[in-house]
């Protein structure tokens, strides 16, 4: 078995706890759960006790609704949080209630995802799966790190090359974080390739070390993971988004830093910094937080000039490749409004180097 079939079957096995309060809607999750393949399903009605049963036999999701009586999702999810377990299983609530500010609430509060009733099946059962596909690379974070720790103790000798390892097991751990997001809207991936590499061509000009621009490389393609938890009739949507959803749109950014939090390594604090900031403006009018000028991190910086040329001069199904002349004269006028008036000087000085870049990583014919 290859390692991606080895990978899918494991997703398969994981445990999924659902809880709710009305039996019907247990017995219908659980219908799709089994049609997407997922055996290990424990259903639970009675939310006072979902502490307990987790602490006694572990989970992998969690599918939580909200308005339950006695104790409603939000105070399950409090419960949940308040254990201080470092590897808590995301939540993913799945309830009746529409409006955003349950949305907002239940993502403020530490939920990953959220899905209303009534549900289409398919986009439950992707979300199900892209939750646990976070949760598997944690635990293979996770696991690897203990496994340092037990080969540093015993041979010291081979410290060098474990770190090696580690930082590869890091990269590709990364790299399937960045491509669940991507492919969700970009079936190539190479976006994220392109804006990687100018990327670090924009940090080599500022002054960054090697160390940082190798850590920039790799931290950068998590820019957008966020966007796996934004439905997929906002984030597919081919036309102009409606005030509520672009409310909701913007929430990746959060939703991202969240990801990608619990690990403080150097790589996963960069990504989480470039997820929180790339859309942050030099003028203060981007977001979530609104800062303004140096108050911005140099990466999320970077990230925002590579990733808004790299849309300007791609093709998608909604939109012609703009010519490099013309996103270039874009980047110029929008420098020290959008963006660092400084990283456009470099990125001006640097465009036969971003150019060439993207010439080597241009999308298939047949993927446009």
């Amino acid at each position: 078995m290859d390692n991606e079939a080895s990978i899918n079957t494991n997703l398969k096995t994981g445990h999924i706890i659902v809880v709710d309060d009305e039996p019907p809607n247990l017995k219908l999750v659980e219908r799709v759960l089994n049609i997407g393949g997922y055996t290990q399903v424990s259903l639970i009605s009675d939310p006072t006790s979902v502490v307990d049963y987790y602490k006694e036999n572990g989970a992998d999701l969690f599918l939580i609704d909200l308005n339950m009586p006695v104790m409603d999702g939000f105070e399950v999810i409090a419960a949940l949080l308040a254990l201080e377990d470092e590897y808590l299983p995301s939540i993913l609530v799945l309830t009746a209630q529409q409006a955003q500010e349950y949305r907002q609430k239940a993502l403020d509060i530490g939920a990953r995802d959220f899905v209303t009733k009534p549900f289409v099946i398919n986009e439950l059962l992707a979300r199900v799966r892209n939750q646990l596909e976070i949760r598997q690379a944690h635990i293979q974070l996770r696991d690897q790190n203990q496994n340092l720790e037990e080969i540093v103790q015993e041979r010291t000798k081979e410290l060098q090359a474990a770190h090696h390892q580690l930082h590869e097991s890091r990269l590709q751990v990364v790299r399937r974080l960045g491509r669940a997001a991507e492919y969700r809207d970009n079936e190539t991936g190479l976006h994220i390739i392109r804006m990687s590499y100018i990327s670090v061509v924009l940090g080599r000009a500022s002054g960054m070390s090697d160390e940082s621009l190798d850590l920039l490389l790799n931290a950068s393609p998590m820019h957008d993971i966020g966007k796996i938890g934004i439905p997929d009739s906002i984030l597919l949507k081919p036309g102009k988004f409606e005030a509520e959803e672009w409310d909701v749109m913007k929430t990746h950014a959060q939703i991202g830093a969240d990801i990608l939090s619990g690990d403080d390594s150097p790589m996963m604090t960069m990504a989480r910094e470039i997820a929180l900031s790339h859309h942050e403006k030099w003028d203060g009018s981007g977001y979530p937080n609104g800062l303004k000028g140096t108050e911005i991190p140099l990466v999320g910086r970077i990230s925002a000039l590579a990733d808004v040329f790299d849309a300007l001069t791609s093709a998608r199904p909604y939109k012609k490749a703009w010519p490099v002349e013309e996103a270039v004269e874009y980047i110029k006028d929008q420098s020290g409004r959008h963006f660092d008036p400084e990283l456009v000087g470099y990125f001006l000085s640097s465009i036969g180097e971003i150019t060439a870049i993207r010439d080597k990583y241009i999308e298939p014919e047949d993927s446009l």
